[in-house]
């Protein structure tokens, strides 16, 4: 479960601080480079994506100001129906990551973009089963691929970024296949604009779309998707 901050004093507290979080995130995150494997850019129908890396609220706020994200939806993967309720992946114990589902245009945006911005900003790919304050295997770095060519593609972007040394330690993250995907609660859906002074979004989100923008400005998009 995620640390709760109750209590309004800590609310200033934290926005007072926000400038240096900010800045602490920003020298974590590194410009992944570019895949060399990837499908080229094509007319062809919307196409979906399944990434987990800690806690979504971030990830979606990432993702859902990426030109071409016609939509990302806050959610869970890896574990059954019934336990897709988010008290109960809290224990860890569901086989469930938090996850965003991705539907992007493929004319223009590619699979391998995706993964290069979710391992250059929407989290760490080196921290096992947690997220900065998050701990726990619904927190894990985890790639839920959809067909053979998205399997190809980032098993060969993984190699790639292994190779090339970009992160110390090593990557830890998981090739979980295509299982299904679970939509969260509604009060979950858009949480950073729903609550942009939230201690927590200020404090670990906030700065990921920062990076983003920043790193990425050529694929930014002014309106976030749906």
């Amino acid at each position: 479960m995620k640390t709760k901050f109750p209590a309004a004093a800590l609310v200033a507290a934290t926005l007072s601080l926000s400038a240096c979080g900010a800045a602490v995130a920003a020298e974590r995150m590194v410009l992944a480079p570019a895949p060399a494997v990837d499908a080229p850019l094509a007319k062809a129908p919307l196409q979906r994506a399944v990434f987990a890396g800690g806690c979504f609220w971030g990830v979606e706020a990432v993702f859902e100001r990426v030109k071409g994200v016609r939509s990302v939806v806050s959610g869970y993967a890896g574990g059954a129906r019934a336990t897709a309720i988010y008290e109960v992946t809290g224990s860890g114990l569901t086989g469930h990551a938090e996850a965003v589902e991705i539907t992007y245009d493929p004319a223009v945006v590619s699979y391998g973009t995706l993964l290069r911005i979710f391992f250059s900003v929407a989290h760490d790919p080196t921290q096992l089963n947690r997220q900065g304050p998050d701990s726990g295997s619904q927190y894990r770095s985890a790639l839920f691929t959809s067909g053979a060519e998205q399997d190809r593609i980032a098993k060969a972007y993984v190699a790639q970024l292994e190779k090339a040394g970009t992160w110390r330690p090593k990557i830890v993250t998981t090739f979980e296949g295509a299982k299904p995907f679970y939509a969260g609660e509604g009060y979950h859906q858009n949480y950073l604009r729903a609550h942009p002074t939230q201690p927590y979004i200020v404090w670990n989100d906030i700065p990921k779309v920062e990076g983003f923008k920043r790193l990425f400005p050529a694929l930014w998009s002014e309106k976030p998707a749906a």
